[in-house]
């Protein structure tokens, strides 16, 4: 999902950041011509670098006026009963920690400039839904406990941003996509693939270009959402769900 909204981002003509571990946002520029786009490596869960990356990003760029925050791989993916104390402690490093600190960061330095800028963050289906421990046939386990509690954690925390900012013109909305697999895991699980589709009312996966519009929609800074409506469920998952709308450690993008 990350590479298609920092295309979509570089085509729409924004000056985009694409923050990545080392060796893969550059890679994705070259392949995609994306002459808006500059790369950047970096570790988010090294949180204690976060405010310094910031400040350089900023130094070297200019203030950012939007960010485009996602997470991909915060949870070591075990079983329940294998999943440990270090193992949370990462997860929520990676999607919480990490994301105060780069949102903080990244926000103050827009009131230092007063610029509106407009935070654009991703949870999860399973940050609002439990997943259903039948549908995932071995050997995969189903979505493990702690990519949840964190994601479920970053809803929260972004509402937090919203109301916190407010007054400053500075948004923070949250998009919680419902099923969006990677197509090896499709190809490598028929099984459990099968049996996640069919909790979706559509009957099908979501599809990484469907994600890039709620990005775009939020990211401008003229747009005048209200800073309360700070969630929105994107694309009918294992409830339903499809509710018109209301930078961290992957493609993160800073405009």
């Amino acid at each position: 999902m990350g590479s298609a909204i920092t295309t979509a981002l570089d085509r729409a003509g924004a000056n985009v950041i694409c923050l990545d571990r080392p060796g893969v946002a550059a890679p994705l520029v070259l392949e995609r011509d994306l002459r808006n786009t500059r790369a950047e490596d970096c570790d988010l869960l090294d949180v204690n670098t976060i405010p310094d990356l910031v400040a350089d990003l900023c130094g070297k760029y200019g203030v950012p006026h939007g960010v485009v925050n996602l997470v991909t791989d915060c949870s070591r993916g075990k079983a329940f009963e294998e999943i440990t104390a270090a193992d949370f402690r990462i997860a929520n490093d990676g999607v919480l920690t990490s994301g105060f600190l780069l949102t903080r960061a990244a926000a103050q330095a827009m009131k230092s400039q007063d610029i509106q800028g407009s935070f654009v963050h991703f949870s999860s289906m399973y940050g609002v839904v439990s997943p259903d421990p039948s549908s995932y046939a071995a050997p995969h386990v189903p979505n493990p406990i702690d990519y949840g509690a964190v994601k479920a954690g970053l809803l929260q925390m972004s509402r937090y941003f919203a109301v916190y900012f407010a007054t400053d013109g500075i948004r923070s909305n949250c998009v919680t996509p419902g099923p969006f697999p990677h197509p090896d895991y499709q190809s490598s699980s028929t099984a459990t693939s099968k049996a996640l589709r069919n909790k979706v009312p559509m009957k099908r996966f979501g599809e990484a270009h469907e994600i890039v519009a709620p990005s775009c929609f939020f990211c401008p800074t003229r747009h005048p959402m209200s800073p309360a409506k700070a969630s929105a469920s994107m694309e009918a998952g294992p409830r339903g769900e499809c509710i018109s709308p209301q930078w961290l450690a992957r493609s993160s993008a800073f405009l």
